[in-house]
């Protein structure tokens, strides 16, 4: 019987175990040194903040494995002969496999920093990472002061994840501006007053130089290289991105760039070793996305891809258009397509956003400056319905059509406050248009009471 050995049970892994076994009757082992089962790694910070216990990040009742015929081992692999096809572990025992996944996701990135690896250092990515922040950042009383070095999604979840026991932060960012080099400067503005009126620290501008130690290698402070000042802290979140978790595979022949090299069919150069999720890396980038996208829904999408080529239905790896979702703080944000921050953005691509007078809400729609084209829009504090949008990149739907119709894509609950005629008005006084808003072709049912 051939032997499936997936290396890491996130969402891609699991995904690919799941879908194979409803293709196959394969042998499946999952291999992980993180936790027993999996869970939901986005769950991690609700844990923290007392709205679940980790028992409810797991997805599967404890019976699900052995049930479905999916073995499972911990264990760290320290090396892989892919010519004898044999994985060895750092407890000494191996494992063979005929066909062979790896599935390792990513890790914080580490720029050098003195300190960095002290005792309340932290990431915020593992289950390793949750069991640190609980003995270093219990409380207020503990953690006098948290810092949070990179200004990402990692970033602000840490944030609220700290605020949320009223432990004091300072977030340091090296940009201008929160997350601009991904949102357009309208957005990223708004994001810096939020984050400041939830009584964070924002220091924007500002680089971590050094992480200072007490007698006991605990985190003490940090030195700001801007200005040399010292903080004095006793947790530091490394949350300035991520990097596939790699480094195990540098002598086993598999092609390594940044990630795990793959092809189209999530192939790597050795044969029947394939790669997907965080750690998996195009060699050629498919259409605007980026040849490592470390998101939860394309290593699903990876998973369930690879099954079908693991169980002899050779399938090309084809993603779709962009889309992504997040929370800054109590903001909600999607985004649909592609908007681009003003560094990097094409010449062709032509902005309209509009912001809510007092709230924190707001959109950016991106077209094409020529064509009129659609391109793409991230939303605050409106829901929009990702069908509609799909639907309306893969039409190519020109941005007045979108505009005038943009009341079919609101996905807010029913008697929520909406904006879209604001939003169309403003839109016809910027580019001087006349454009009615679509009424929907559907009616609300009301029921008496």
């Amino acid at each position: 019987m051939e032997h499936i050995v997936i290396i890491g049970n996130g969402i891609s892994g699991v995904t690919l175990a799941r879908h194979v076994r409803k293709l196959s009757d394969k042998k499946i082992t999952i291999v992980s040194a993180e936790t027993d089962y999996f869970f939901s790694r986005t769950a991690l910070m609700y844990v923290y903040m007392g709205h679940m216990k980790f028992k409810h990040t797991q997805p599967y009742e404890n019976w699900f494995w052995k049930k479905n015929r999916i073995e499972l081992k911990k264990g760290y692999v320290k090396q892989i002969e892919t010519e004898d096809k044999m994985l060895h572990f750092a407890e000494g025992d191996t494992l063979q496999y005929d066909k062979l996944i790896i599935a390792t996701g990513s890790k914080p990135n580490k720029f050098g920093w003195p300190g960095q690896d002290l005792n309340g250092v932290m990431g915020m990515y593992h289950k390793q990472d949750l069991e640190s922040l609980e003995t270093y950042a219990p409380n207020n009383e503990v953690c006098k002061r948290a810092v949070i070095v990179g200004g990402g999604l990692i970033g602000i979840e840490l944030a609220e994840m700290l605020n949320s026991r009223k432990i004091p932060v300072t977030f340091l960012v090296r940009e201008d501006s929160f997350w601009n080099g991904v949102l357009p400067k309208g957005e990223s503005e708004m994001i810096n007053e939020h984050i400041k009126n939830h009584h964070i620290d924002l220091r924007l501008a500002t680089n971590l130089k050094a992480i200072n130690s007490d007698e006991h290698g605990n985190v003490k402070s940090v030195i700001i290289e801007e200005t040399g000042e010292e903080l004095e802290c006793n947790v530091v979140g490394l949350t300035a991105g991520v990097a596939p978790n790699v480094d195990f595979l540098r002598d086993s022949g598999i092609e390594i760039g940044r990630g795990v090299k793959v092809n189209r069919f999530l192939e790597t150069n050795i044969p029947d070793v394939y790669a997907i999720g965080d750690c998996a890396e195009q060699h050629e980038a498919i259409g605007n996305r980026r040849p490592i996208e470390a998101v939860w829904y394309t290593g699903r999408m990876m998973g369930e891809t690879l099954a079908q080529t693991i169980c002899d239905n050779k399938t090309e790896y084809k993603p779709g258009h962009w889309f992504n979702s997040a929370k800054f703080l109590d903001i909600e944000y999607q985004t649909y397509g592609w908007v681009f921050a003003e560094r990097g953005r094409p010449e062709y691509e032509q902005h309209f956003h509009w912001r809510h007078a007092k709230e924190n809400i707001c959109i950016t729609v991106a077209f094409h400056k020529d064509s009129n084209e659609f391109l793409g829009i991230n939303t605050f504090g409106i829901r929009m319905r990702h069908e509609i949008f799909d639907k309306w990149l893969t039409e190519k739907r020109d941005v007045d059509y979108v505009m005038s119709h943009l009341k079919d894509a609101n996905f807010d609950p029913e008697f929520f406050k909406t904006y879209e005629n604001d939003i169309l008005t403003q839109y016809n006084n910027t580019f001087n248009t006349n454009l009615t808003a679509h009424k929907k072709s559907w009616k609300r049912i009301f029921s008496k009471v």
